[in-house]
């Protein structure tokens, strides 16, 4: 199966650097026209199948990224965002003073911690992992387009490289960048990851 792996286009939050998780929010004037520019980057991919997280912004970006492929966009849960518990609507900087010992370590080791009220990385990934596999399972030999959410790309990328959840933040994962995996019986190869060429004529897109 080859994947096309991409993050949601820009949400307001996404441009105030808010933690979003599960809230539902929806796309930015910058975002809808984000999605448009990369559903044409995509456009002659040869999509089979366009996957989507639940929440609104991931849904709205697989939508634009289906459309010229006349596919129905198919929602998939195990793909949602990470629940960042009442992290979620803080800035960065309000939810480092709130919880300054829990957001150290979450900078540190996100593994090794859950933010208040949230959702532990160890649970994130294992639902990740089970959603690829059932993608795989059905679309051997196609190419799939998943729309979901930054934490979740980080943990199929890090898995696709055998590299452990600590090197989380190692993984730059941007508003509508594009990676794409191969995966094979035996292998699995990173052919391209976070590429944003699509981006260069979207105002503000940077």
């Amino acid at each position: 199966m080859r994947l096309l792996l991409v993050r949601h286009a820009e949400t307001a939050w996404n441009r105030q650097r808010r933690y979003q998780g599960r809230t539902d929010t929806p796309l930015s004037d910058a975002g809808r026209a984000q999605a448009e520019h990369v559903a044409r980057a995509l456009g002659a991919s040869g999509l089979l199948a366009v996957y989507s997280s639940p929440l609104q912004r991931a849904r709205e970006t697989a939508e634009a990224i289906a459309r010229p492929h006349n596919l129905a966009v198919r929602v998939e849960p195990a793909f949602g965002e990470i629940h960042f518990g009442r992290w979620e609507g803080l800035t960065l900087e309000e939810a480092r003073a709130l919880d300054p010992a829990f957001y150290d370590k979450w900078l540190d080791a996100p593994d090794s911690v859950v933010p208040p009220g949230g959702e532990p990385v160890g649970e994130l990934r294992a639902r990740a992992v089970a959603g690829l596999e059932a993608l795989r399972r059905e679309h051997a030999g196609a190419t799939v387009c998943l729309v979901t959410h930054a934490m979740v790309a980080r943990i199929l990328i890090l898995e696709a490289l055998g590299l452990p959840l600590d090197r989380m933040w190692s993984v730059a994962i941007s508003a509508t960048g594009i990676s794409e995996l191969e995966f094979r019986p035996d292998w699995v190869t990173l052919h391209r990851m976070n590429t944003r060429m699509h981006l260069e004529s979207v105002p503000g897109a940077g």
